[in-house]
């Protein structure tokens, strides 16, 4: 039904267009679509059976969306279907509608937006709703969100509303609604005296509230839970420095094992820029901040609150094997960037100058101490522990260091070398337990031969070496192009030396190639590509939120377009 009342809406702002004065060339319809397939088949040697897909040979996802603007207005709408979602993809997903919905005006005074929308305050540490469409996660909030700007330099927010959860319909009696303000103020544009002024100045403030019924038999449970923050960013020349707080109330759930403590998060980041150098110093801490708008569910849905990663995102297969899954629970870390760039003419630099980018960033859990004397850590039911802000546990999560060189050899060639070294504690980070933490060094090259101004030869090759998990790896690409419509690639991934690797209780699979073959065609914004062959087990993450991907076989087709 609510669909058929947006379509009556749209019809309605079409009828203005149509018979209106002054405001036809103000209206005007975008879009964009896209359809992910995969055509699974039996490969006994990667053990893949029609079994571990449910008896299912197809996987589908696709999305249209369509936006329509008329002066200060716009209405949109987004298409969805999972029949069934591709493997990976949890099966709650499975079914097609119409998620996503709005209605907007805009003004410079005032924004209002009606229906579906997303929207993050500061950092995200308290808010941030969005939609990743690769991993399949989508937390939309419905409701009804208003930004206000009565001066110049200042913006208010407000949002009320109830989180996406797959296809389940709202209830009030289940997962909760969340409430929410948020002001930011840039003092360059507000003050007249700093107009002018090298130093830069912008602070703002966040506070959201939950609310859902406590139903518990067995404890009593907040029904309201509040979250606070506050945040500065100061530049002055060629430094930037940003931080924010947030603090939250007692919010007993799954995820914590339903201990009464608060929660609390910290991020810093110190930058230098200059002409050929760039550094940049980032630390964060958390403790007890998995904010959900339903306390009994666990895993990537509901999340009211983001912890962004600050360990450096990869693009290579290997370089991303292990990525690393943010702990809302508790975790302290920083990360170090330098970017440099040896001047051309220089004895490094060569006649091109050569690019230098060294990373190292590490992730330790948080030190936690009993509440009192005789009371477990984690205990449900208590304040489940005590921790010092300024102490860190030994237990390392994560650590990367990685090294980059980044060279153009002439008009034609150019090339990007890569050393990593990684540890992962994957018992933690992805739940396997009786693994050792995986330690990896990891080489790369790839270079890339411009043989025309239409076409280009790229060549990857990969190695990883560990005595974890399973084993080493080795991978290579060549991807030729003929732009800007054709793209022709062969890869191939291969696990040797797992034989002697010992699993915890999963079944040892011999040494196998993960081949594939993809090709695809882009004009105009339209482009179809296809791919067969195998893909390994592992996982995918975006901005610290990650999915398992099992491994599988056959052909994966995506076409995509925007309009």
């Amino acid at each position: 039904m609510k669909q058929l009342y947006f379509l009556v809406f749209v019809l309605v702002l079409s009828s203005f267009n149509v018979f209106g004065q002054g405001i036809s060339d103000q209206s005007r319809i975008n879009g964009s679509f896209q359809i992910d397939g995969q055509f699974y088949r039996p490969d006994d040697a990667i053990g893949i059976t029609d079994s571990v897909i449910a008896g299912r040979k197809v996987g589908l996802n696709g999305f249209g969306n369509i936006t329509y603007t008329l002066g200060s207005f716009t209405a949109g709408l987004r298409y969805e279907a999972y029949l069934s979602p591709i493997s990976g993809f949890d099966p709650a997903q499975e079914g097609n509608g119409f998620p996503f919905m709005y209605v907007a005006y805009n003004s410079e005074l005032i924004s209002v937006t009606a229906g579906n929308f997303y929207e993050q305050f500061g950092n995200g540490l308290i808010l941030r709703s969005y939609e990743e469409w690769t991993l399949g996660y989508d937390n939309a909030l419905s409701g009804i969100k208003v930004v206000y700007r009565p001066y110049k330099g200042i913006s208010l927010k407000g949002i009320y509303g109830s989180q996406r959860y797959y296809w389940e319909k709202f209830e009030r009696n289940s997962r909760g609604i969340v409430r929410g303000l948020d002001a930011e103020i840039d003092l360059n544009e507000t003050v007249n005296s700093l107009s002018g002024s090298n130093l830069r100045v912008i602070v703002g403030a966040s506070a959201v509230s939950k609310y859902q019924r406590d139903g518990d038999p067995l404890y009593h449970l907040p029904e309201n839970v509040g979250a606070f923050a506050g945040r500065i960013n100061l530049g002055a020349g060629k430094f930037n420095f940003m931080t924010e707080y947030a603090h939250k109330i007692n919010d007993p759930s799954a995820m914590n094992n339903f201990i009464y403590k608060n929660g609390h998060a910290m991020l810093s980041s110190l930058s230098y820029s200059q002409k050929g150098l760039g550094v940049v110093l980032q630390l964060k801490r958390v403790d007890n901040m998995s904010f959900k708008s339903d306390r009994g569910v666990s895993g990537n849905v509901l999340d009211i609150g983001f912890v962004p990663p600050i360990n450096r995102t990869h693009s290579y297969s290997l370089t991303a094997r292990y990525p690393y899954a943010t702990q809302p629970n508790g975790e302290m870390g920083f990360q170090l960037q330098v970017n440099y760039k040896i001047p051309k003419g220089s004895l490094l630099g060569g006649k091109y100058g050569t690019g230098i980018a060294v990373n190292f960033s590490q992730v330790n859990d948080i030190e936690r101490n009993p509440a009192n004397d005789t009371t477990p850590v984690y205990k449900s039911g208590t304040m489940g522990y005590k921790s010092d802000f300024i102490k860190v546990s030994d237990h390392v999560f994560f650590r990367d260091f990685n090294i980059e060189l980044d060279k153009k050899l002439s008009n034609s060639w150019k090339a990007v070398f890569q050393y990593m070294n990684q540890y992962f504690d994957i018992e933690t980070l992805q739940g396997k337990t009786n693994y050792e933490p995986i330690k990896a060094h990891i080489a790369l090259a790839d270079v890339t031969w411009r043989m025309s101004s239409m076409r280009s030869l790229r060549m990857e090759l990969q190695g990883m070496w560990t005595q974890q998990d399973k084993g080493n790896w080795t991978a290579a690409m060549v991807e030729f192009a003929i732009s800007p419509r054709w793209f022709f690639a062969i890869a191939d991934q291969y696990n040797f030396g797992n034989e002697k690797i010992s699993l915890g209780n999963e079944k040892i699979i011999k040494p196998n190639h993960y081949y594939t073959g993809s090709f695809g065609y882009t004009r105009e914004a339209t482009r179809l590509a296809f791919t067969f062959g195998r893909q390994a087990e592992g996982v995918i993450c975006v901005g610290g939120v990650c999915r398992q991907v099992p491994a599988s076989s056959g052909l994966s087709i995506s076409l995509t377009t925007n309009f």
